[in-house]
């Protein structure tokens, strides 16, 4: 199951031991989505207990994330620092974006300019 949705006072927590229960034995779950999306305790019991074959989350509920989190440690937990969106691309578009725009002011040409 892969996540990719906001999160909601409808999605808030959805994630949780009923759902994952109903998974596959085996299944992994991949959250580059929102923390909160995920009940992290139940999460943590699946990946402990084997029912979850695996987990790779690029968000916590908690950022920076707690020294109690029930992820850490848990077994097949692939955990990222929110940085999902920033593969090589990514992170050269903003640059060049930043450098223009900072060109752009330079010259008396600002963009991307909020006012209000």
């Amino acid at each position: 199951m892969s996540l990719h949705c906001p999160e909601t006072s409808e999605t808030s927590g959805f994630v949780n031991a009923a759902l994952l229960a109903t998974m596959k034995p085996g299944a992994l779950l991949v959250n580059t989505a929102r923390g909160g999306l995920v009940c992290e305790v139940s999460l943590g019991a699946a990946l402990r207990s084997g029912t979850l074959g695996g987990a790779a989350v690029d968000v916590v509920r908690q950022e920076p994330m707690a020294a109690d989190c029930p992820l850490l440690g848990a077994p097949n937990c692939l955990i990222t620092p929110h940085i999902a969106w920033a593969s090589e691309p990514a992170r050269r578009r903003l640059l060049a974006t930043s450098v223009d725009n900072l060109r752009q002011f330079i010259a008396g040409h600002p963009v991307n300019v909020v006012s209000g």
